[in-house]
């Protein structure tokens, strides 16, 4: 017989299957925060679209209320006045091909990736390396931008960035459990209804089937909208 540990068999009794109320769930997710480390709060939305189509995929990117509990690295590919404006916006690594070859060798040491459109062609290349990991910069995710200085700050403060996964799913972080009741409950709230607003016109169907709320280690909790 497997030997559970206190804590968990502690969740065990705190868990449950039934969907409540976004003011219920984090209260609930506020008494697993028995671990000797501040976890993160992720929200798990899946959604009544077909991944396969290009049409109906769900992305974005969204400064929360309250930030996610954690700052950023942000690097940026910029030359010239865009270079000097995202150091002193406080992107932490800016540069140009010779950054991009330290990226094509591996080094991936940052959060964010922003370009600005003149640097596309040296970016570009690093697709198979960036791409993978989500961190390739995008116009449709805000982050091939000529306004480097404000996106960098945006990402400074908590930017988040989602795109549904091969089964529909959407994840992300929306703060930690030291945020108090108020905070989490208007990050959460304000990302699901930058989803709400998200449906692709052509997804059929009940749009959002389920919605999850979990901590760094803790069980889900499934929310009612």
């Amino acid at each position: 017989m497997v030997k559970r540990s206190k804590r968990f068999r502690a969740l065990e009794e705190i868990s449950s299957e039934e969907s409540i109320s976004l003011d219920k769930a984090v209260t609930r997710l506020k008494k697993y925060g028995t671990t000797n480390f501040v976890q993160s709060v992720e929200i798990a939305i899946r959604l009544g679209i077909d991944p396969k189509q290009a049409d109906q995929l769900v992305r974005g990117a969204v400064v929360l209320p309250h930030g996610i509990g954690k700052e950023l690295r942000v690097l940026v590919f910029a030359k010239g006045d865009n270079a000097k404006a995202a150091e002193e916006a406080g992107a932490d690594f800016v540069g140009q091909e010779d950054l991009a070859k330290k990226v094509k060798g591996g080094w991936l040491d940052f959060d964010t990736c922003i370009a600005t459109p003149d640097m596309m062609g040296v970016v570009g290349p690093l697709g198979r390396v960036l791409g993978p990991r989500g961190l390739m910069p995008s116009p449709r995710a805000g982050t091939v931008t000529p306004d480097v200085s404000k996106v960098v700050k945006e990402y400074k403060a908590g930017k988040v960035e989602f795109r549904n996964d091969a089964s529909g799913i959407v994840h992300a972080i929306v703060g930690r459990l030291s945020f108090d009741d108020a905070q989490l409950n208007e990050n959460i709230q304000a990302f699901i209804d930058l989803i709400l607003s998200k449906r692709p016109q052509t997804a059929k169907g009940t749009y959002v089937k389920s919605v999850a709320l979990s901590a760094t280690m803790s069980p889900g909790i499934f929310v009612a909208i």
